[in-house]
């Protein structure tokens, strides 16, 4: 996989959110030629300037995905192609639909033109459990998104450029997740604001979600999502764990309560990875699934790849308290 990128040219497109940080550091290990850090985000792109000052590889290009011509620019001579960006919280999506619409739908067609425009080797899109069986806003422009990188596979002609899609849970510690919002409110000395104690969901720790991006890059073919094989926590569980860790690194001596919320606009207790007429579809790997295009299923029985056997997909049982603490330890989570 280090050969893979070895003086290649990288666009990361929301480079400077919490994946798009993750996934430079992870790749600037590889010997690229140069990664370009494409985002809105002037502050952001200020701080990991800072940060990777000793590096002459990257650069830093602000652009919004909404604009065709400056994706065009950022993508030329580009290799590879990870589209993290996107409009991602629930509430917000609900309350704007069509800025959501005009970023994770026309933003992605537009990173798929400029890629097929440029003659980009892969590009990797960056989905969410959200877009199954979509309740809200975010879920379905996200779900729409899938589709266009699946179809444009299919209607590219001649081009070499092979597009697909990951499907994440939450990232644990991105910004504006449930994990800074806990500690922020113990800090403060505020209850924490639970939706539903008893409500769970697929969440996955940043390494874990760069290691399914790499590994799907290597093995796409095009038009495929790729799904990690994501635990599942229960939200109680882990207001619980970092109470107790939060508590004892800031040395807090209130007692911290949870406040249930009830559900945002859109928002459901329970999550899915895939349907059911996916699963059926689906082929499995060690650490993920393979959902591959409706259009072309042969390569990937040729490739040797077991089908999904349990074709009634259901979610599995919240993991133990305490192999979450050890992850969000481990992730400097908390």
């Amino acid at each position: 996989m280090n050969e893979m990128y070895r003086n290649k040219k990288i666009l990361i497109i929301g480079g400077t959110g919490t994946i798009g940080q993750h996934l430079l550091k992870h790749l600037l290990e590889k010997e690229p030629a140069v990664i370009r850090i494409f985002s809105r985000d002037e502050h952001k792109q200020f701080e990991l300037q800072q940060k990777y000052s000793n590096h002459d590889n990257i650069r830093f290009l602000i652009g919004d995905i909404r604009d065709y011509d400056r994706l065009v620019r950022a993508m030329e001579g580009v290799d590879f192609v990870f589209h993290t960006a996107a409009m991602k919280h629930v509430p917000s999506c609900e309350y704007n639909p069509f800025e959501a619409v005009q970023t994770n739908i026309i933003g992605t067609q537009n990173v798929i033109q400029a890629a097929l425009y440029c003659g980009v080797s892969k590009v990797l899109f960056t989905s969410t459990d959200k877009a199954i069986a979509p309740t809200n806003t975010y879920g379905a422009s996200k779900l729409t998104a899938e589709r266009l990188i699946s179809s444009a596979q299919y209607h590219k002609g001649e081009k070499p450029t092979i597009l697909f899609s990951v499907r994440f849970g939450n990232v644990m510690g991105s910004r504006g997740s449930v994990i800074p919002l806990f500690k922020s409110q113990i800090r403060e000395k505020k209850d924490l604001s639970i939706t539903d104690p008893e409500m769970v969901r697929y969440m996955m720790t940043p390494s874990q979600a760069i290691s399914l991006m790499l590994e799907a890059m290597a093995i796409a073919q095009g038009g495929e999502v790729f799904v990690l094989k994501m635990p599942v926590i229960k939200l109680s569980d882990l207001a619980e764990v970092i109470i107790e860790e939060t508590s004892k690194s800031e040395t807090i001596s209130h007692t911290v309560s949870m406040r249930t919320v009830g559900l945002r606009p859109g928002e459901k207790m329970y999550e899915e990875l895939m349907t059911s007429d996916e699963s059926r579809n689906a082929f499995e790997l060690d650490a993920m699934y393979i959902i591959p295009p409706a259009f072309a299923q042969k390569p990937y029985d040729e490739k040797g790849y077991s089908r999904l056997k349990d074709i009634q997909f259901q979610m599995g049982k919240p993991i133990g308290k305490e192999i979450l603490r050890d992850w969000l330890i481990t992730e400097g989570l908390v």
